[in-house]
């Protein structure tokens, strides 16, 4: 568990960190310009985050999956070798699905107004400001997401489906109680990741004709909010971790209790 929590908060902060620049550009000192190549740069490191996140999400719900339908044989399956393997395949599998859709728009010309309606560079804004035709490109950024972020979904709803299954014949409520309050902390990062995601990709597909303003509010919570929102999930609701920060801040054993 903990390893993949250490896998998660380091793609949220590299999810934070690959936007300063330009958003501290524009803050603090008032630039307003971005070169191309620095412009790929960031789109990289932001979309190689997020295919990331979508992993690890895909890691912990397989190993919900395993410790609630075959706990006794947890231990054996969820190894801290076979933890680390998947979080090497994570950190290589992001970057490889990024490179070539960002490599495909060096080819493409750009002319007229290249203003970005963010502060950042995302792949899906920067390619509408293309004067070619970028059918290939959309094609190949949609198998990409189909093949990452939807699969992802996919198996995450797959192995909940089974879990609820197997929940479901508890015959104990307390069980069910128990397992259920396992699976909570993870169903809340993964739709704090995913529903703005999908609203990010539906506004841009669909919502030509919403103000500049929404299309900023929603690339904004994209970004920022999974990452501020995660710490606080998991350290309200991970008992280790709540004993832990209480232990920091000096304050007494007993009101660790009243957190629930």
């Amino acid at each position: 568990m903990y390893y993949l929590l250490s896998l998660l908060a380091l793609t949220d902060l590299g999810l934070c960190v690959s936007t300063l620049p330009t958003t501290m550009g524009i803050l603090w000192f008032n630039s307003h310009h971005i070169y191309f190549g620095a412009c790929q740069i960031q789109m990289f490191c932001i979309h190689s985050f997020s295919f990331m996140e979508s992993s690890v999400l895909l890691i912990m719900s397989f190993d919900r999956f395993v410790a609630i339908c075959h706990p006794l044989r947890y231990s054996v399956i969820i190894t801290g070798q076979r933890v680390v393997r998947a979080g090497l395949i994570v950190i290589f599998r992001g970057p490889v699905a990024t490179i070539p859709i960002v490599l495909l728009l060096k080819a493409f010309p750009y002319c007229g107004s290249v203003v970005l309606s963010h502060s950042f560079c995302l792949h899906q804004e920067v390619i509408q400001l293309a004067c070619t035709d970028t059918t290939f490109n959309n094609l190949c950024g949609l198998m990409v997401v189909v093949f990452t972020v939807m699969l992802d979904l996919v198996l995450i709803a797959l192995s909940y489906g089974l879990i609820l299954h197997t929940v479901a014949g508890l015959a104990s409520q307390e069980d069910q109680h128990r397992a259920f309050q396992t699976c909570t902390v993870h169903l809340c990062a993964g739709l704090v990741f995913f529903v703005p995601m999908m609203g990010l990709s539906l506004v841009h597909h669909f919502g030509n004709h919403a103000p500049p303003a929404f299309h900023l509010l929603m690339a904004n919570v994209y970004l920022f909010v999974p990452p501020m929102l995660n710490p606080i999930i998991y350290s309200v609701r991970t008992k280790e971790i709540r004993h832990a920060i209480i232990k920091f801040l000096g304050l007494k054993k007993a009101s660790s209790e009243s957190w629930g």
